[in-house]
């Protein structure tokens, strides 16, 4: 692939450091940008995401989904010569399962009520 069709990336973390730049190719899935993520993510760091899933990934305000493209995902600041656009990368761990359900009452309470006109 021509190095000019190549999009260049870097991803700014939650304290304003950033991973990359890196250049993908536009037919690079978010899936894939959220891997190389998540191998880059500096261990220092108090907050990790343990799987790509735990990440979140903005750009232009929009939350990309997994299964679309670096291409289509391209806003229109990318067009600028030699420019690396800028994505948020968001650590949002996935809700685990609750380990014990709340008990339902299978004999709920009756309440009683009475009124009375005078």
């Amino acid at each position: 692939m021509p190095e000019e069709d190549l999009i260049e990336l870097k991803f700014r973390l939650y304290d304003g450091s950033d991973i990359g730049p890196f250049r993908y190719s536009p037919a690079s899935t978010i899936a894939m940008l959220k891997e190389r993520i998540v191998a880059e993510w500096p261990k220092d760091k108090k907050v990790a995401p343990k799987a790509a899933n735990d990440v979140k990934l903005i750009c232009a305000g929009k939350i990309l989904e997994n299964s679309r493209t670096v291409g289509q995902c391209k806003t229109p600041f990318g067009e600028l010569p030699n420019g690396v656009i800028t994505m948020h990368a968001v650590v949002q761990p996935s809700l685990a399962k609750p380990k014990s359900e709340k008990k339902i009452n299978e004999n709920p309470k009756q309440s009683i009520c009475s009124c009375s006109i005078m």
